[in-house]
């Protein structure tokens, strides 16, 4: 059993990290770049950005959004109709069927990957993994393309105690993405240890240090970014916002609705992050690896996932931020129709499913129909490129954009094209 409440061991946020994940790309916005609430109360479009909404350990569709109730391959799980006409969902997820219609449901989405780490590298980045070359995630690539106007914390957060870290790749760590283990709650070691005047005279004595280091060494130290880095992460410790990652400022009735464990926490900064203009945002909900106990675990998991992703998507829409910000929630594969002696699901890429949508993405659609007996490929079957490239042309990201690495390998951002029938213009 997964308890969202517990903090993680490890959590750490030393400065030392911010400086590494803030990099030279937080200090070098435009001074005509407008925060995202200034560019709505101008009447201008509001800037893009995503949620990724992660359920690590590859989530059974049959207990989510396909089930086949009445069968062989459907065990015990019933299902309830939902606000798309003739769409229905696992029984577990009333919140999330009422909001369905803000959603298209993919329900053949295919891998060759079954493994944990490489089927989450795949969903993650678009690419099978490779010995030469470590691909940007999805959200990286976004950090990386999206302008970021006059943000001051980072641009690419991870929100959760996922497994797998959603990395920058060829495009540098500046675009891995800034984990928070235990969202909602105090950020460590971004305030100074000492009072005021004390950490004004070390900041002194580190600029003297810093600009004798320069002697005879500045080409290098430009290169190095170094002096950059911590003029961020200073930025960033006196910045206002980073209230967008604590929920005092929130109403409790709204915290209660999100869930008050880790990953409803999670969901709610995420809308936080948006509004103040953090372009790409993971929130991880652990605990859907069922080889045992399928069932059991995967109510419990949806005790968490429902209440929160409905909160999230109404919370989104209420503030007029929906049509702005895509949302996807998926994970690295799906469960085998086949039922095990432990009364579990093993791993199945062969076709499972994900919910796409907001960003002006169309809504209310079903693709794709998997085979009730389990013995069939799906029906229009997408793969995941098609995904990558969908999610990347909403946002206004040219998919096919060509990247030269440190080595000067190029490689294109994603090789699918978007699926036609997720588009709102269709």
């Amino acid at each position: 059993m997964i308890h969202q409440g517990q903090p993680h061991p490890g959590e750490r946020h030393s400065r030392r990290r911010a400086l590494a994940l803030m990099g030279a790309g937080v200090l070098a916005f435009s001074a005509t770049q407008l925060s995202p609430r200034l560019a709505m109360a101008r009447g201008l479009e509001r800037p893009k950005s995503l949620i990724t909404v992660w359920l690590s350990g590859g989530p059974s569709q049959l207990e989510t959004w396909d089930p086949h109730p009445g069968g062989k391959i459907g065990g015990p799980t019933q299902a309830i109709e939902t606000s798309i006409p003739g769409a229905r969902i696992c029984e577990w997820y009333p919140q999330t069927a009422a909001i369905l219609k803000d959603f298209c449901v993919v329900r053949s989405v295919v891998s060759k990957e079954g493994d944990h780490e490489r089927g989450t590298y795949v969903v993650r980045t678009g690419f099978r993994p490779e010995p030469t070359v470590v691909h940007p995630s999805l959200g990286s690539i976004v950090y990386h393309e999206l302008p970021r106007g006059n943000l001051e914390i980072p641009g690419h957060v991870s929100l959760g105690d996922g497994p797998f870290a959603t990395k920058g790749g060829y495009l540098g760590e500046e675009a891995t993405a800034f984990r928070v283990f235990d969202p909602g709650r105090n950020l460590q070691n971004l305030e100074a240890p000492v009072e005021a005047p004390r950490h004004a005279r070390r900041l002194e004595s580190l600029g003297k240090l810093s600009e004798s280091f320069l002697e005879g060494r500045r080409h290098q130290i430009a290169s190095s970014l170094h002096q950059k880095t911590i003029d961020a992460a200073l930025k960033m410790m006196t910045s206002e916002q980073l209230k967008a990652f604590s929920l005092e400022e929130e109403p409790a009735a709204l915290q209660a609705a999100y869930g008050d464990n880790s990953f409803g926490r999670g969901c709610l900064v995420a809308r936080r992050l948006v509004e103040t203009g953090v372009r790409a945002i993971d929130v991880t909900l652990n605990g859907f690896d069922t080889h045992a106990n399928n069932f059991g675990l995967c109510k419990s998991q949806a005790g968490y996932l429902d209440p929160a992703l409905a909160s999230l998507v109404n919370d989104l829409k209420s503030r007029d931020l929906w049509n702005s910000t895509v949302v996807l929630v998926c994970g690295e594969f799906g469960r085998t129709p086949q039922i095990n002696p432990l009364d579990g699901r093993d791993h199945w890429p062969n076709g499972f499913s994900l919910l796409l949508g907001g960003g002006g993405l169309a809504s209310g659609r079903v693709l794709g129909a998997t085979d009730p007996e389990g013995k069939k490929p799906p029906e229009n079957p997408i793969e995941i490129p098609q995904i990558m490239a969908t999610v990347l042309h909403v946002l206004g990201i040219d998919f096919h954009k060509e990247i030269s690495t440190p080595i000067g390998r190029p490689i294109r951002l994603s090789t699918g094209s978007p699926a036609t029938d997720l588009l709102a213009t269709t």
